[in-house]
Order: C-alpha cells, then sequence, then structure tokens
C-alpha cells in the first residue's frame, strides 16, 4: 500500500473498457464512498503526477480531479477508506500549507495549482 495513513482526496481508479471518465467517478464513488452524487464538474483536468513513497512504491498517474456534491449520506467501504472527515476547502488549503507531509503528495500538488484552486473555490461558493 502507497503512502497509507495519510489524508487525501477520495476517490481513485481507473475507467472500465468502454465506460467515460464520469462513469466511472460515479462507480467509484459509489464503491468506496456508499454515495451517490451530482452536478460533477472538472477542476483540474489534465492533473498528472510521479511520485515515489518511502517505501520505494512509484506513482506514474493522470488523474483528472473532478468536483461533486453528494446527494446522499456516506457509508464508506472500510477497505478503501480508513478515515473520512468533511472539512471546507479553505481549512484544508490552511493544514496542506502547515503539514504538507500529511497529505499524499498529489493532494498537495493538486491543491497548489492557482488554477485549479480558484476553480475549486467557484465551485463551492456556488
Amino acid at each position: 500500500m502507497a503512502w497509507p495513513g495519510v489524508w487525501t482526496n477520495s476517490v481513485c481508479g481507473h475507467p472500465q473498457q468502454g465506460e467515460t471518465t464520469e462513469e466511472a467517478i460515479i462507480r467509484r464513488c459509489r464503491f468506496e464512498l456508499g454515495v451517490e452524487i451530482t452536478d460533477l464538474t472538472p477542476v483540474y483536468p489534465h492533473f498528472s503526477y510521479r511520485a515515489t513513497d518511502p517505501n520505494g512504491i512509484v506513482e506514474n498517474e493522470v488523474c483528472p480531479v473532478f468536483a461533486a456534491r453528494a446527494t446522499s449520506v456516506l457509508q464508506v467501504n472500510s477497505e478503501e477508506v480508513m478515515d473520512y472527515q468533511w472539512s471546507e476547502f479553505k481549512s484544508v488549503w490552511k493544514s496542506l500549507l502547515a503539514t504538507p507531509w500529511a497529505f499524499s503528495p498529489w493532494m498537495v500538488m493538486q491543491a497548489s495549482d492557482e488554477q485549479a484552486r480558484e476553480r475549486l473555490l467557484n465551485y463551492c461558493q456556488r
């Protein structure tokens, strides 16, 4: 397992054959979080990263970042999610700045992109 015990964004996976990115996100939200979503919106559509964890596991990923609104109560899959917390983005951003080591490297990279941050803040204010 790469980066165990750090905070990160939710819902990672890959589209299945013939599945759109949006369909994959809906499927993974159901699987990981047990939640239905709406208002799916790209906030960092061309994000990619390469990172190596302390155990030497390398991730080299292309992963667009989307925001969505939950329309049901979370029922997290304990095989996928160690813990969760609802937080306002501004609070998360302050924590990322103060303790970047407590978050996945890709989450730090995503939040550090000014345009992606602006898109997410605008989304949250709708």
